[in-house]
């Protein structure tokens, strides 16, 4: 008996795999991302390779909230005593969805990198509005900063990375001290952002549009965009736009550069030709890794990032 569904889920298994192949290679995926990041977190789980990450934490909590939870990914044989860099991963989703779990493919790319992982969900819309999501990322990157070590992370290089509204937030976090001093840490405690295709310059806001919703009855409206707070002193920016994106448009990435060199901070722009707003971050998944270089030109960006200290944030 015990056989008999042992070969019985290997079966499922087969057959779940040849859909997927079929859907991926056969035109079919935006079929898999029309099931969102749960999809391509099974896709990569079941198609690519396996190992060298493992969940080392899911589900502690952060901060008092419901979504204060993150979960923690470590390369394979991580130690205790080991000190390896650090990325704190910020999902997108437009502010109104999201959840740590589904993003094992982005905790499975990085770790492989030999990076400490960490994934936080934070507060979405209806439950959570501007800036709610920006201090709960932010908890996320104090809580990090005071317990990774634990986990084989070190302190003192972390950096960020996110997706969509995920970068806005990070970027927020790195730009704008208050968000790191309202959770008892300091900007500096930041040491780059890997950025993939973000909102940094985007008003006026959509009428009843999802950044309308979640952010537009903060008065002035500037406060809420990344470019008014470009600084020479700010952790160094890597910020990663496709040409096609009709979501986030090119032009954010382009104008926060631009506006980051003019005052004579760090930003890296790097321009995909042709690829669209979720194509980067399913560029991270084993199985749709062809679509780009993202994680290899991004993973480069953040090991040298991690490996200096900046100054505190004036």
């Amino acid at each position: 008996m015990a056989k008999r569904e042992a070969k019985g889920r290997r079966l499922i298994k087969i057959l779940i795999v040849v859909g997927l192949l079929i859907l991926l290679f056969g035109g079919g995926g935006r079929m898999i991302l029309a099931g969102g990041a749960k999809s391509l977190n099974l896709g990569d789980r079941l198609l690519g390779d396996g190992d060298g990450a493992t969940l080392q934490v899911a589900g502690q909590p952060y901060g008092p909230g419901p979504r204060n939870m993150l979960n923690i990914w470590v390369p394979t044989g991580t130690q205790k005593t080991d000190r390896l860099p650090v990325i704190v991963w910020l999902y997108g989703g437009g502010w109104y969805s999201g959840a740590r779990d589904d993003y094992g493919f982005a905790g499975r790319a990085f770790a492989k990198q030999g990076f400490v992982v960490v994934i936080p969900d934070y507060r979405i819309v209806p439950e959570g509005h501007w800036p709610d999501f920006l201090q709960d990322s932010a908890a996320a990157v104090a809580w990090t900063e005071k317990h990774i070590a634990a986990y084989g992370g070190d302190p003192g290089r972390i950096a960020l990375a996110g997706h969509s509204a995920g970068a806005y937030n990070a970027v927020m976090l790195t730009l704008d001290p208050q968000w790191m001093a309202g959770a008892g840490s300091d900007a500096s405690a930041i040491r780059g952002v890997a950025a993939l295709a973000g909102p940094y310059d985007f008003l006026p806001f959509e009428k009843g549009g999802r950044a309308d919703v979640a952010m537009g009855d903060i008065r002035p409206a500037e406060r809420t965009q990344p470019i008014q707070f470009v600084r020479a002193d700010a952790p160094p920016l890597w910020l990663g736009h496709g040409t096609a994106d009709t979501v986030v448009r090119v032009r954010n990435s382009q104008n926060l550069a631009a506006a980051m060199h003019k005052v004579g901070g760090a930003a890296t722009l790097r321009t995909y030709e042709g690829l669209s707003h979720n194509d980067l971050v399913m560029a991270l998944t084993g199985p749709l890794a062809y679509k780009g270089p993202i994680l290899a030109e991004a993973t480069d960006f953040l090991r040298g990032a991690t490996a200096r200290r900046l100054p505190p944030a004036s």
